[in-house]
């Protein structure tokens, strides 16, 4: 189910022509379709994770489990775009709650060796349900017709939720998280967090390139620091007075966690991003149907689902090394991508895009597990869930303001080449420009992955020293 929590995120996009048709939806309503359900994923995350680690994590699952599936079937019959709005807000926090409780539970389970292929497997599941996403959507459009095909999109969450349901309630363990120490919620720290978290993310989930962005909604911004600082504050203070807080800043000073933080966010930056790109180019510039359009990334989701498998074996051998191998294919790949885009005439581009897509697939396998392993692997199984859902919570703001900064490029370029550039023109500027924010994120991510396998080699130069 962490997969179809992640599928929600970009399946729903490809369905927004058809919500608009269906509900007489205006820009700013889809927009909250969208951002609402991002905004409460991010929301729920921490706090689901801290009661996850507190209470019960197999609790905790089954009721985001269960209230997904209800919220998916609200989804569905909305007869209202406000409906529907609200619908998605609740959707995203029954994901919010469910997705630190997976990485708790395998963090509890699961030791070594055998936590790095349980992680392998969850990062083939992400990478499968993130290309895939397009393709599932316009397909299911396609089924339902243009007018309520999107009904679909939340209708095929339903049966597998009553499934995941059944197997959830038989096969994890009862055992409560966290049997000893404190077990306080900190519903203070809870709040500020919140405060923080929303206004960070509203103005980049608010922003789409257009002329009607509002220029004061990264006046929200300054509340998120304030509140970031505050949070801060108190948190030092609640762990002085011998509590737990919310989120426990000694687990910054493990390097391998703080690290692999700082490479998830920026990879989840440009690889939403990215896809976005590629799917507009696609279906705007070059006028293929989002079913065909979507294709063109499974080849991303086929190899990154086989070397996710491989590289939750091969972690254990080389660790950050395999990582930054990854991230190096990635860059390769989506610039090969970019190039096919760019040089092929427009019948075969689409078939040169799929093709390049294959490569950053490869690479894309070996970091998205390895890198989770490589996270977690210092943090006690006790924080397994919070830690967890603080590298989740980075994934989902790097995604916000990955996907704000490359679709306000893209479309930004579309707005100032009106009449100046023809059409395929106009659309091959937009994606070149958005690229170049994609893959400059990914190479921030290369950077840091470089730097901590640096720290790692010199640590291990001054232990053979002593």
């Amino acid at each position: 189910m962490a997969a179809i929590t992640i599928l929600d995120l970009s399946k729903v996009n490809v369905g927004l022509p058809s919500i608009e048709r269906s509900l007489g939806a205006d820009a700013s309503q889809l927009q909250l379709i969208v951002a609402g359900y991002a905004l409460a994923f991010g929301l729920a995350l921490v706090p689901a994770g801290r009661l996850g680690d507190v209470r019960s994590r197999r609790l905790l699952f089954l009721i985001g489990l269960s209230a997904f599936t209800v919220t998916s079937l609200l989804c569905a019959v909305a007869s209202s775009i406000e409906l529907l709005v609200v619908a998605r807000f609740l959707q995203g926090v029954a994901a919010g709650i469910q997705m630190p409780q997976v990485l708790g539970l395998v963090q509890q389970m699961f030791t070594g060796a055998e936590r790095a292929r349980a992680f392998g497997v969850f990062g083939a599941t992400i990478g499968l349900s993130t290309a895939f996403g397009p393709t599932l959507g316009g397909l299911l459009i396609a089924i339902g017709g243009e007018q309520d095909g999107w009904r679909l999109l939340f209708w095929m969450n339903i049966p597998l939720g009553i499934a995941a349901l059944v197997f959830a309630w038989k096969l994890i363990p009862t055992k409560r998280s966290a049997p000893d120490g404190d077990t306080s919620l900190d519903p203070i720290g809870l709040v500020l967090l919140a405060v923080a978290i929303f206004a960070f993310m509203l103005p980049f989930l608010l922003t789409t390139g257009s002329s009607s962005d509002s220029p004061f909604r990264w006046f929200w911004l300054v509340l998120a620091a304030v509140a970031a600082a505050v949070f801060v504050r108190w948190e030092s203070r609640y762990a002085a007075s011998g509590r737990t807080p919310v989120i426990d800043f000694r687990i910054f000073r493990t390097s391998s966690y703080r690290n692999g933080i700082l490479v998830a966010t920026s990879y989840f930056a440009a690889i939403p991003a990215t896809f976005l790109l590629t799917t507009l180019f696609l279906q705007q510039g070059l006028g293929l149907e989002p079913v065909f359009a979507g294709m063109v990334s499974i080849p991303f989701a086929l190899t990154s689902a086989v070397t996710a498998w491989y590289g939750g074996k091969l972690v254990q051998r080389y660790g950050r090394a395999l990582v930054v191998v990854g991230i190096v294919l990635v860059v390769i790949g989506f610039t090969l991508v970019l190039l096919a885009a760019e040089l092929l005439p427009a019948e075969t581009a689409a078939y040169g895009m799929g093709a390049a897509m294959l490569v950053a697939g490869a690479g894309g396998g070996f970091v998205v597990s390895p890198n989770q392993t490589l996270t977690l692997a210092e943090i006690p199984p006790a924080q397994g869930g919070v830690a967890g859902s603080v590298g989740q919570l980075g994934q989902r703001v790097g995604t916000a303001v990955g996907t704000a900064c490359a679709s306000a490029v893209f479309f930004a370029t579309l707005a100032s080449e009106q009449g100046m550039a023809e059409g395929l023109d106009r659309y091959h500027d937009a994606f070149r420009n958005g690229y170049v924010v994609t893959l400059g994120l990914i190479a921030l991510a290369l950077v840091l992955g470089l730097l901590d396998l640096r720290r790692l080699r010199v640590s291990a130069r001054g232990a053979e020293v002593d």
